[in-house]
C-alpha cells in the first residue's frame, strides 16, 4: 500500500493504481503508433486548429476500459468523452492524446496523460510519450521518475539564462487573450522559448530540468493534471487560475509551473507584460 497525507488525514492510494495508469497509457500509446502507420480519420472541433482524430477517441476508450476493469466505482473525466460520475471521491483525469496537431502532421512529440485525484487533489500522474518510449510518473510524496529513474527540476536562477516553454490557445485568431503578447515580450528576457504543442510533455521537461518553466493561458485540467504532480514531486511549483467551468466542461486554466529558483523573477517578468499573472501567488500543494 502507498500512503500519503491530505492535510492531517492519512489516505491510502488504491492497490494497483500506478500499474493501471501505466498500462492504460502504454496501451493507448501503442494504438497511436499503429494508427500512424495504418492511417486515421481527422475531424474538426471548434476551429481548423482544434481537431480530434480517430486515435484520440480510440485511445480514450482504451484508457477508460483499463481503468474501469480495475476501478469500476471511480469517476472519470476525459477530454473526448467528458465526465463519468459514480459518486466517488476518486477521479481519473485523462488526456488520451495530448498534441493532436502534432499527431496529425506526424510530428513525434505527442503523449498520453493519466492522473488520479482524491477530492480534487492529484495523487498519481503518468505521462507517456509513445514515439520516444519515455514514461514519466509520480505518486504524491514519492518523488518523480522518468523511465524509473528519479528526476529533479533545474537550479538556474538567472532569468536570461533560462529555457522556457509555452503554448497558444485554439482561439488565438479571435481572442486577445492568446498569449502572443507574453510570448513576444518574454522572448527578450530569457535564453529561449520552445513551443512543442503538448502541454503534458512540456511539464515533464520542466520536471527533469530541461526547461526551467512553462506557462500557458486557457488550458484544461486534463492537459496538466498528471504533469503538474510530476513537476511538484520533482521539486517544482505549480500555480494556476480558474475561469468558470462545469462538470462536463472543466474550467479554463492559466497555468505556470517552474523550478523554485526561477519562479519569483519569472512571475515579475510575466506581470510586467499583462494582467493574467499580475496577482499571482504561489499556491503550495494546491494544484487544482
Amino acid at each position: 500500500m502507498l500512503r500519503y497525507y491530505i492535510g492531517m488525514k492519512q489516505q491510502t492510494l488504491p492497490d494497483g493504481a500506478l500499474e493501471v495508469a501505466t498500462e492504460a497509457a502504454q496501451k493507448a500509446g501503442e494504438l497511436q503508433k499503429r494508427l500512424l502507420i495504418e492511417g486515421f480519420r481527422v475531424d474538426r472541433k471548434s476551429t481548423s486548429v482544434d481537431m480530434v482524430t480517430e486515435a484520440d477517441k480510440k485511445s480514450e476508450q482504451i484508457i477508460r476500459s483499463v481503468i474501469t476493469s480495475r476501478f469500476p466505482d471511480h469517476d472519470i473525466l476525459g477530454e473526448e468523452e467528458g465526465s463519468t460520475v459514480c459518486g466517488s471521491q476518486w477521479q481519473w483525469i485523462i488526456d488520451p492524446l495530448d498534441g493532436t496537431t502534432n499527431y496529425v502532421h506526424h510530428h513525434p512529440i505527442f503523449c498520453v496523460s493519466v492522473a488520479l485525484t482524491f477530492q480534487g487533489v492529484p495523487m498519481l500522474g503518468v505521462v507517456y510519450a509513445p514515439m520516444l518510449d519515455d514514461l514519466y510518473s509520480a505518486v504524491a510524496g514519492e518523488g518523480a521518475l522518468k523511465n524509473g529513474i528519479p528526476i529533479r527540476v533545474s537550479k538556474r536562477r538567472i532569468l536570461n539564462e533560462t529555457l522556457m516553454a509555452t503554448g497558444v490557445p485554439y482561439d488565438r485568431a479571435t481572442s486577445s487573450e492568446n498569449n502572443i503578447d507574453y510570448l513576444a515580450d518574454m522572448s527578450t528576457k530569457v535564453r529561449g522559448i520552445r513551443r512543442l504543442g503538448a502541454a503534458a510533455y512540456d511539464l515533464c521537461l520542466v520536471a527533469e530540468g530541461v526547461y526551467d518553466a512553462y506557462w500557458e493561458l486557457k488550458i484544461r485540467s486534463w492537459d496538466i493534471a498528471a504533469g503538474s504532480l510530476i513537476v511538484k514531486e520533482a521539486g517544482g511549483f505549480a500555480v494556476h487560475w480558474h475561469h468558470g467551468g462545469t462538470a462536463q466542461q472543466p474550467a479554463l486554466l492559466d497555468c505556470l509551473v517552474a523550478s523554485p529558483a526561477i519562479l519569483p523573477p519569472l512571475l515579475e517578468a510575466l506581470s510586467e507584460t499583462g494582467s493574467a499573472y499580475s496577482d499571482a501567488k504561489h499556491t503550495g500543494n494546491e494544484l487544482f
